[in-house]
């Protein structure tokens, strides 16, 4: 007798009549499907303090202001994102008193220097990271990572129930962690960690060993329960002029790291039939890495910074197998609704008529960004995507 595989979004897809709105929007848009209305979503916002004071309505859900399309996913974490995913963090103390400011060491081990009683809302100057040789990494940090700790699956059940619910939806299943780069980058430091790929190379290969180890432990933890549709990796390996590592480093300190994730990640899935997408989001200029990271599987990538000379229009021709988020300038949308109105008439029908874009400020939307003009710019985006 033949089985037949549940469609329960788990062992196969739910049919598409089940699925949410949001989720058949966002897998048309996977799919690469040309004319495909475009999801409409952002990035992420500062600007909503300031966007009280401009009269926006308090109260009112911002997916209603901005016609913002019914989420698509559903996120796994517990594997980091901007820093290690640290069990435990370090202590958050204050070192010193420098006045106007104070140095505190921060959850992932840095020293941080802040504005004295302002934590958030701007970039603080990192003054020292926690992994220095092999011996910081080992008494300090590597014992942190630690895969068996049991405050990672302590709500462990709750979080598949909810994930199975959403599978059940459609709803595309997204396992998110640090990036190699991004999780080296949290523990050595950014201006340390290019002379360490020479000076202490040993180390880096067991602060990645480290990383595999306890994503593997996490993951295979989540495919016991759910099929991913989405591996994201928190990259930010790029600056305005290119890559922060060498393609050569790349090979050597990343490149095997991912591919026996990846590997993993396939063998285990419940649905073998399910493509993985793999997601790399960077800021800075991405484009010399598009090759490399399609070695790996990547076929999403994020947000193309348009200060640092990305353009989605033109990288959309280059990779048309490319999933592209994001290139929507927020410098433009501090600007005028003229200038807004000559960016996504240039961008959006062009990728529409390609399929695979999600349009997205090129990073959280800043402040300097008035409320009337974003208002504008998704309207534009309700006319021009569809």
């Amino acid at each position: 007798m033949t089985s037949i595989t549940p469609a329960d979004g788990i062992q196969a897809l739910v049919p598409r009549e089940t699925m949410s709105d949001g989720a058949r929007k966002l897998r048309d848009t996977y799919a690469i499907t040309p004319g495909a209305p475009l999801f409409r979503t952002e990035f992420g916002y500062f600007c909503l303090e300031r966007w009280k004071e401009q009269g926006m309505p308090e109260g009112v859900p911002l997916a209603e202001l901005f016609s913002d399309d019914p989420g698509g996913t559903h996120g796994l974490g517990e594997l980091g994102w901007c820093e290690a995913a640290l069990a435990p963090a370090f202590e958050t103390k204050v070192l010193a008193d420098c006045g106007d400011h104070e140095l505190v060491q921060d959850y992932a081990g840095r020293h941080v220097l802040f504005f004295k009683g302002r934590r958030n809302g701007f970039m603080p100057e990192y003054v020292d990271h926690p992994v220095k040789d092999q011996k910081t990494w080992e008494e300090d940090v590597k014992w942190r990572l630690d895969p068996t700790t049991a405050e990672r699956y302590a709500d462990l059940d709750q979080r598949m129930e909810h994930a199975r619910t959403a599978a059940g939806q459609g709803m595309m299943v997204v396992q998110s962690l640090i990036g190699g780069y991004m999780y080296l980058r949290s523990l050595i430091g950014p201006e340390a960690l290019p002379y360490a790929w020479y000076d202490m190379p040993e180390v880096i290969h067991d602060c990645m060993q480290t990383w595999l180890a306890l994503a593997e432990a996490v993951i295979t933890r989540h495919q016991r329960h759910v099929a991913f549709d989405e591996v994201f990796l928190a990259e930010d390996i790029c600056y305005n002029h290119g890559p922060l590592m060498s393609p050569e480093m790349m090979r050597e300190f990343l490149l095997p790291y991912y591919q026996q994730l990846l590997a993993g990640v396939k063998e285990r899935q419940l649905d073998k039939q399910r493509p993985l997408f793999v997601h790399v989001d960077t800021d800075g200029f991405a484009n010399p890495t598009i090759p490399f990271y399609q070695e790996i599987g990547m076929n999403v990538m994020s947000p193309f910074e348009v200060a640092s000379n990305c353009d989605v229009v033109e990288v959309g021709r280059q990779y048309p197998n490319l999933v592209i988020k994001g290139g929507i300038d927020k410098r433009v949308l501090a600007k005028s609704k003229d200038a807004i109105d000559r960016m996504v008439e240039y961008i959006l029908p062009a990728m529409r008529e390609r399929g695979g874009y999600v349009p997205t400020c090129d990073h959280g939307v800043p402040e300097e960004v008035p409320y009337e003009n974003y208002l504008h710019y998704r309207k534009r985006c309700v006319e021009l995507g569809g």
